[in-house]
């Protein structure tokens, strides 16, 4: 059930994805945050800005989309990323480094927030730098025992190693992975020679997950939990651009799941959605109402 006074938070970094065509406010965890937000939840996107225009522009941004935040203010630049797209939509990021995101600090108030919040997201990428990792492990370990933590795990570049990703693993209770990032998995961890849903059941039970969610672009995506799994087609549609899809997607099933829905109920109205953003240009547009839960 929804709890009173809980948040929804996605934990990392906030970035201006620049396009060929100009920049938009992105990040997997304001993403998520957002879509969480728009069914509903109260959700709070958590990172870092810089002292500059665009820290301004990404607070005024979050402010125009109705998204509260956590985000102090350091003497880093704020997070930028090169985005090009191919000719199916499907981005490649060139990330910068050593910016706000990368130095997240832990204070009281995010302490606070920690203590009240109902589902958490978070990925490796904002782990590549020591700080905000450790702001992230702090976080967690604040959160009620009944949490929902999801491990969105979004490797980017070479911005992951074995020991984070397995401390993450250890860490969440959900595990979110694209079809690509699990042959990564299986590499890191040895296992290479099973198929996709063996190597699902195995990271489930290994780390004594509730649910794994594994979403295969155009082939469909499934959620495993013990016992139980459950496999939706991914609808066929005009993509604008696929960027924030998958955080629209976990946006939603946490959403799902907070309300009260199957799980099956819940990853339906994932792949709708993440059908519908990848219709259109950018990570945060407005859902239509017959789409929110």
């Amino acid at each position: 059930m929804e709890k009173e006074n809980s948040y929804v938070v996605g934990l990392g970094e906030v970035l201006f994805d620049v396009f060929p065509t100009g920049s938009k406010l992105g990040g997997a965890p304001a993403n998520f945050a957002y879509h969480a937000g728009q069914h509903g939840l109260q959700s709070v996107a958590v990172s870092a800005v810089g002292n500059d225009i665009l820290g301004d522009e990404a607070l005024r941004l979050l402010s125009v989309k109705g998204l509260a935040y956590h985000m102090p203010v350091v003497n880093f630049p704020t997070g930028t990323v090169q985005v090009t797209l191919d000719k199916q939509g499907v981005p490649d990021y060139d990330i910068k480094r050593n910016v706000a995101w990368d130095n997240i600090p832990f204070t009281d108030d995010l302490k606070e927030i920690a203590q009240h919040t109902s589902a958490v997201c978070w990925g490796s990428l904002a782990q590549r730098s020591d700080v905000s990792r450790n702001t992230i492990y702090q976080f967690l370990d604040h959160t009620p025992a009944d949490c929902l933590k999801v491990f969105d795990i979004n490797l980017r570049q070479n911005f992951y190693n074995k020991e984070i990703i397995s401390e993450s693993l250890h860490r969440c209770n959900v595990l979110k992975v694209n079809d690509e990032e699990l042959v990564v998995l299986g590499r890191l961890f040895g296992y290479p020679g099973l198929d996709m849903e063996n190597k699902c059941w195995l990271i489930l039970g290994k780390y004594n997950l509730d649910m794994l969610v594994l979403t295969c672009g155009v082939n469909g995506s499934y959620v495993f939990a013990p016992d139980f799994k459950s496999f939706q087609d991914t609808p066929q549609v005009k993509v604008a651009d696929t960027v924030g899809a998958g955080d629209s997607f976990t946006g939603t099933f946490c959403a799902g799941i907070l309300k009260g829905k199957s799980i099956t109920e819940a990853h339906r109205r994932a792949v709708q959605v993440s059908a519908y953003v990848c219709t259109q240009s950018g990570a945060m547009p407005e859902l239509p109402e017959e789409l929110k839960l």
